[in-house]
């Protein structure tokens, strides 16, 4: 059988799903086999595939330095970083992950969502600092039972939270382009009545220009000093700064935070913030999951070597 050449711009873990990819196709790896630059000098003439991730996705710049290209493989649900226009111009099809992390990123927001009304991270730090035994207790955290979720973008991912979320006695509320039939769930027609009306807005929603910096001063200054912000979508639909002068301001109650605009650079004003819990972009980060995103990314690539049609094509 015929190995495809591709280019990956980054290991596709765990390390049995890259073996498997070496095996199977003719790599070249980003880092391990040169620099981009070099790799696109020896091989970009030849590449057929491009294997790359959510965050780092695929500028017109790359695309157009790839001439045979005829897929792009993104491992990760989000291809708001891949420049779309350019590769359905080149005839560049784009795959991506959907389904196999949506669980994981969902649990995700439950556990943030948790760990900031229940103080688990000052909890943490409390403890390892000796203060329980010198100081006694922290303040009272407050629980999640009784209060309203907004779900910010409903989608496989904002559905499966709400889900979760109820199941912790809280009421869901949602934005969307359009209600749900025959929902039980409080349907909002803007996010900024969704943020007047919840106590705990959930940035569930896709990445890319039309959600660009969606959550602004405006919906922030809707939520209010007793509501609080999580988002693990992406860094770029909460205005970052519009966020900090909140929080430092108590214009809400805290947040919590997978995604960042410029990650892995996140502002340093938050570090020192006792209402605030931060995390390094982890949505999909357990071996299940990731051996499962990049199964898809290798079955993908299988459809395509062998002339099948693609398991999770970007229409």
């Amino acid at each position: 059988m015929s190995k495809f050449p591709l280019l990956s711009l980054s290991p596709l873990g765990p390390s049995d799903i890259q073996e498997q990819l070496d095996s199977e196709f003719e790599c070249h790896l980003v880092g391990r086999d040169g620099s981009l630059e070099e790799l696109l000098e020896r091989v970009g003439g030849q590449v057929t595939a491009l294997v790359t991730t959510g965050g780092r996705g695929a500028e017109a710049e790359l695309i157009e330095r790839l001439p045979k290209l005829q897929v792009i493989a993104c491992y990760g649900v989000g291809v708001d970083a891949i420049d779309l226009v350019t590769a359905a111009r080149h005839g560049a099809a784009v795959t991506n992950t959907p389904d196999v992390l949506t669980d994981d990123v969902a649990d995700l927001a439950v556990f943030l969502l948790g760990a900031l009304h229940r103080l688990i991270v000052r909890g943490d730090s409390w403890v390892r600092a000796g203060e329980w035994a010198r100081s006694g207790g922290i303040p009272l955290g407050r629980c999640l039972r009784g209060r309203r979720a907004g779900i910010l973008g409903l989608g496989r991912i904002g559905e499966a939270t709400a889900q979760r979320l109820e199941a912790f006695g809280m009421e869901i509320l949602y934005h969307k382009r359009s209600p749900l039939p025959d929902s039980n769930w409080s349907y909002l027609d803007s996010p900024v009545a969704l943020a007047e009306q919840c106590d705990d807005l959930i940035v569930c929603c896709s990445g890319g220009s039309a959600t660009h910096h969606l959550v602004d001063e405006k919906i922030l200054n809707a939520l209010g000093p007793e509501s609080t912000l999580v988002n693990i979508a992406r860094g770029s639909v909460v205005d970052e700064t519009a966020l900090v002068a909140a929080l430092r301001a108590g214009g809400i109650g805290g947040a919590a935070l997978d995604v960042f605009e410029n990650e892995p650079e996140v502002p340093e004003a938050l570090f020192d913030l006792d209402n605030v819990v931060l995390a390094p972009h982890i949505g999909s980060a357990t071996w299940e999951t990731r051996r499962a995103m990049g199964t898809l990314v290798l079955d993908n690539l299988r459809a395509h070597r062998d002339g099948r049609k693609l398991l999770t094509a970007v229409e």
